[in-house]
């Protein structure tokens, strides 16, 4: 093979290399920071959060009607302004089910907001949940995801890494190897981070309908925080060590094993655009697969210098998931939640569980059933259930499936059905039990060699 020459120069280097990694410092280096572990912008988030939190479920309620107002008024009237720009007509000309989850979710906001109607729809384990702890949250998460997300999309970091980890990434996890950033992101960082990355991707062309729905149900970890914050409540922090390592385990495992079963094996490798043409991961004869990723990375760098540009396209994705994914999750957060609370629905669907867990030899089988299927309401839910228990062992499991199973509605879950991503409720629960299935013995397993 012959060696190529670099067509790039030392300043094209530094127009990929510096934002990249400003964007890898941001979003995929966690460090201690007032005794937790966080990454930058989720400390930029939760100072906006705690600065503005009395006025942002207010906000987050008004960004809510306005989604619902311009959703109808674009489904009845078809104003020119709106049909005529193509951001506002992805905005707001959805399909039914989404025109419906706005204008419940907008509601539901509202009842929440006010206290107005049943107390269990805004009571503090239902609707003011959502509204009060974790919207604030996405709102303040949104504001810098969307417009420093650029950072690590825009400027050559992933078709660096798709070129070095091709090989990695295709044979272990069926995913192209440009995914290895998105992957990390999701799982250091932040799952709902890791959710608009992969949507992201997804509408630019980048991700097949099967890559990019299992990347979002496969990676999106919760984050670093919220784990500590789990097992806190579950008075085992003394552990944390052991605790996130079996979560590292069970979580490759599962990323491993669900690409290769249904649902996620039979979505097509088809685009978001149908006739969008696939990425080349093939490296030219001549090239190393590192000279190849850094020519490719200075090139994707040089054009998209412009910084008004980028700033625009940036709080245009602001407003999109403001008014998108907002009132998409207030509605399905809060429904789960309010089944969940006041209904046995979940200890019902939990029953099954009880012969597993004690074939598995988990201490209080009976007690852990139910935390076993009510974390699909709310990732949070299995460690309040679950907190009570006297066995250390069945607290630690539960601790570990909690976050491992990944799809809550309150907050992933909604993210995802509020996404452009191939992913529908049916998935959901099907993906979530089957996690369930597949990370317990495993988690069971770390256990008795920890116990």
């Amino acid at each position: 093979m012959s060696k190529h020459t670099p067509s790039y120069t030392f300043a094209d280097t530094m127009k990929f290399l510096i934002p990249s990694l400003i964007g890898v410092f941001l979003f995929m280096l966690p460090f201690p920071y007032k005794g937790e572990m966080t990454i930058p912008v989720a400390i930029l988030a939760k100072w906006v959060e705690g600065q503005f939190h009395s006025i942002i479920p207010t906000i987050s309620v008004l960004f809510m009607f306005a989604a619902t107002i311009g959703t109808i008024v674009t489904k009845i009237a078809q104003p020119s302004f709106i049909m005529d720009s193509a951001f506002l007509r992805r905005l707001f000309d959805v399909n039914g089910l989404f025109v419906g989850a706005r204008v419940v979710g907008s509601v539901l906001g509202a009842m929440t907001l006010w206290k107005i109607g049943p107390e269990w729809v805004w009571s503090e384990n239902t609707g003011a949940l959502l509204l009060y702890s974790l919207i604030p949250i996405l709102f303040s998460v949104f504001l810098f995801a969307g417009l420093f997300l650029p950072l690590l999309l825009n400027f050559g970091l992933l078709e660096l890494c798709g070129a070095l980890l091709t090989k990695i990434m295709r044979p272990v996890f069926k995913l192209p190897g440009r995914s290895s950033i998105d992957c990390i992101a999701s799982w250091l960082g932040d799952g709902t981070i890791g959710v608009l990355l992969t949507n992201k991707q997804y509408e630019d062309g980048f991700y097949t309908k099967r890559e990019a729905a299992v990347i979002g149900t496969t990676f999106s970890v919760v984050s670093i925080t919220f784990s500590i914050v789990v097992i806190t409540y579950m008075k085992l922090e003394h552990m944390f060590g052991v605790y996130y390592f079996t979560i590292v385990v069970a979580g490759l495992a599962a990323a491993i094993i669900m690409p290769r079963i249904p649902p996620l094996s039979k979505k097509p490798d088809t685009y978001y655009y149908e006739h969008h043409v696939p990425v080349d991961e093939t490296i030219p004869a001549g090239y190393t697969p590192f000279q190849w990723g850094l020519k490719q990375a200075t090139e994707v760098a040089q054009r998209n210098s412009h910084i008004g540009k980028l700033l625009k396209n940036g709080l245009q994705t602001v407003i999109d998931m403001w008014l998108g994914v907002l009132p998409i999750v207030m509605a399905i957060g809060t429904v789960a939640l309010i089944i969940a609370e006041t209904t046995p629905v979940f200890e019902w669907l939990g029953k099954p569980f009880v012969p597993i867990l004690t074939l598995l030899q988990v201490p209080e089988a009976a007690a852990a059933a139910q935390t076993m299927v009510v974390g699909f309401a709310d990732m949070f839910l299995p460690a309040i259930i679950g907190s009570g228990i006297e066995s250390e062992f069945t607290r630690f499991v539960i601790a570990c499936v909690s976050v491992t199973q990944l799809i809550y509605m309150s907050e992933v879950g909604g993210l995802l059905l509020a996404s452009k991503l191939p992913i529908t409720f049916k998935d959901l629960v099907i993906i979530f039990l089957l996690r369930t299935l597949i990370t317990l013995p495993i988690i069971v397993f770390m256990a008795h060699l920890i116990f």
